[in-house]
């Protein structure tokens, strides 16, 4: 999906998936509203009937749009995770960069505000 597209499916209740490294967030920064899930565990936050979907994925029908720095692990990922019935799943073209490029909104990263949780508050590390 390209960045505008995906801007207007996140106002209509999309989700939007940054699995992008803890570093390149710290350092450019993160889409606002964005969940962040480390890319080992994408699947089990966003595939249905796994004990651990996030709570904002199910309440998005799926919906679920995928981000990386560049745009190639997010296409990778979100076929993925439409193999898995993840049927609305997509990825935002050229990733995070992408995003930029087209002038959407940044936020600075903030440790306290984007630390390893899901929509649902619980710690990626309590699994």
């Amino acid at each position: 999906m390209e960045p505008a597209d995906v801007a207007a499916a996140l106002a209509a209740g999309a989700v939007l998936v940054d699995i992008r490294t803890d570093r390149q967030r710290r350092d450019l920064g993160v889409v606002p509203g964005s969940i962040w899930y480390p890319r080992n565990c994408l699947e089990w936050r966003c595939v249905p009937g796994t004990e651990h979907l996030d709570p904002a994925v199910a309440r998005a029908g799926g919906h679920v749009i995928v981000m990386c720095l560049h745009g190639y692990q997010s296409s990778l990922a979100a076929a993925l995770l439409r193999e898995l019935g993840v049927v609305h799943a997509g990825d935002l073209v050229g990733g995070f960069e992408g995003w930029v490029a087209a002038g959407l909104d940044v936020e600075p990263w903030d440790a306290a505000r984007h630390a390893l949780q899901g929509s649902d508050g619980a710690s990626i590390r309590d699994y």
